[in-house]
């Protein structure tokens, strides 16, 4: 498995949002995806997702270019967005076995998310009566139902209380052991406990990609390093290629 995107430029008028981007991702790593708020990570994502058009350079997914290939790269791709768009008056595998049929699954799979996501004491509820954290679960169980290659988190625990972090991310951590996940988030502690390798973006433009230490640097903290590389202009610093 590999993701390419090569000299991705997105504008939206007047404003770039994706500055000529290059990155490379294999298989098996657990990614955080870092940035202040505006600067590009949602883009990023809902590009390689094929939620946004490709105008502008090229992705590509297990070596098809996802633009060609719109409907098999999706098979392949899971995505929770960071508003987590839900039926709440659906039963939670009602919910999941019509996402089942969109991806033309066996129905047996459904009861196997369930209990990887932990969903189980509440398997029997409309999704309106669950948590904030049940429904958060929901959203992954949908991203994984179809066992994609890569998933991809927009801010999975936003919101949640110190509990549901915890066991969201042991749901994520247990998922990288077998998927490559990009995990969009501003929480430091969440890219120390499960990331492998940051991916920075400021103004559009990859100012930092590396392994988290490197990443940390010289600094005392994340949060530091964070803070350091992005009050400079994206265009004066320098990114740092991961192997």
């Amino acid at each position: 498995m590999s993701l390419e995107i090569i000299n991705l430029t997105k504008k939206f008028g007047p404003q770039t949002a994706l500055n000529n981007i290059n990155l490379q991702i294999g298989k098996n790593e657990i990614i955080g995806l870092l940035g202040p708020n505006g600067a590009g990570k949602s883009t990023l994502m809902k590009s390689i997702t094929g939620v946004l058009a490709i105008e502008e350079g090229e992705i590509r997914f297990n070596g098809l270019d996802i633009s060609a290939n719109e409907i098999e790269s999706k098979r392949t791709i899971g995505f929770l967005p960071e508003n987590n768009p839900l039926y709440p008056e659906m039963y939670i595998k009602e919910y999941l076995s019509f996402v089942a049929d969109l991806h033309k699954i066996p129905k047996q799979r459904i009861d196997e998310v369930i209990e990887l996501v932990g969903l189980t004491p509440e398997k029997s509820k409309k999704i309106a009566q669950l948590s904030k954290g049940y429904k958060q679960r929901v959203g992954l169980a949908q991203a994984i139902l179809h066992s994609p290659d890569l998933l991809i988190l927009d801010e999975p625990t936003n919101g949640l209380d110190p509990n549901q972090i915890i066991e969201i991310r042991n749901v994520i951590r247990e998922i990288g052991r077998e998927k490559t996940v990009i995990l969009s988030t501003h929480i430091m502690q969440e890219v120390e406990a499960l990331c492998s390798r940051v991916i920075l973006i400021h103004n559009g433009n990859i100012i930092q990609d590396s392994p988290v230490d490197e990443f940390k640097g010289k600094y005392n903290s994340l949060e530091e390093a964070f803070a350091s590389y992005t009050s400079e202009p994206a265009a004066t610093s320098v990114p740092v290629s991961a192997e």
